[in-house]
């Protein structure tokens, strides 16, 4: 009996410690590689100080077992769809949506580097909007079919102007323009920054917030999201495949997210 004993004390040790390495979130962490962890074995990809990626890796997380907040202030309570929350403003209109607040983190980043004239999104009828003319006074008229630039007032740059550029942004793109504007890449090649896109009206985007490798090439990911109506930015849980969880697999086939299902052809790049 004592035996037995023994040996269900050991069992129930080792399961504890199982499911214990099995939780890659530190609750204590602020951002994205602070709070997610790695699996064994496995060796973050990280880029030079000013890349996209790390930036994405540093981005704030609200603090530990927040929930997400829909643009109008209400709940998401949906604790299987994600495991914490980015700390990013979204505003108080049905805005930013899943193709929007990927692209507020692409021209939030390149703002931040100085790179201002690289921020330019193309419009769902096919027009080139580029931040550099809107810093310049000009403004955006849709009329129809036809949309041009109009002189309309002085010129100026900063976080608000980038605000009210984002708005419009935010307003005559979505997944459907990002999917003829972006390039396709193979899954070999994804690195973080690049994003699942599935075009449509409705379609989804996701963007790849962190990657990690191990010795023998196995690559891993993280995705965040936002979706509708208009909520803050996700990290997502993997519903695939829980003892992983948040990370992904980087694989050939389907991706199987909380809210949607890509494949691997769906990757694309800015």
């Amino acid at each position: 009996m004592k035996y037995t004993s023994l040996l269900l004390s050991v069992f129930l040790l080792h399961s504890c410690q199982s499911l214990q390495q099995k939780s890659y979130l530190n609750p204590l962490g602020r951002t994205i590689k602070e709070r997610v962890l790695l699996p064994e074995g496995y060796t973050r990809i990280v880029g030079v100080d000013t890349s996209f990626a790390t930036y994405l890796q540093n981005v704030p997380l609200l603090a530990a077992g927040e929930k997400v907040h829909y643009f109008d202030g209400s709940v998401k309570d949906k604790p299987d769809v994600y495991v914490a929350v980015i700390d990013m403003p979204i505003g108080h209109k049905d805005l930013q949506q899943c193709a929007d607040v990927a692209m507020h983190m692409r021209a939030a980043y390149l703002y931040k580097v100085g790179m201002q004239d690289s921020i330019r999104f193309t419009l769902t009828n096919g027009f080139v909007a580029a931040y550099s003319k809107w810093a310049h006074g000009y403004r955006i008229a849709v009329k129809g079919n036809k949309t041009e630039w109009v002189k309309s007032v002085a010129a100026r740059d900063d976080s608000a102007t980038l605000g009210t550029y984002m708005d419009v942004i935010y307003s005559y793109c979505g997944s459907l323009s990002l999917s003829r504007e972006l390039t396709k890449i193979g899954w070999r090649d994804v690195r973080p920054g690049d994003l699942l896109v599935r075009g449509g009206t409705p379609g989804h985007v996701e963007l790849v917030m962190d990657m990690a490798h191990d010795k023998s090439g196995h690559k891993i990911y993280l995705l965040a999201q936002g979706f509708m109506p208009a909520q803050q930015m996700q990290l997502l849980a993997n519903p695939m495949n829980s003892g992983l969880s948040p990370w992904y697999e980087l694989k050939e086939g389907e991706i199987r997210t909380p809210e949607c299902v890509f494949t691997s052809e769906h990757f694309m790049r800015f």
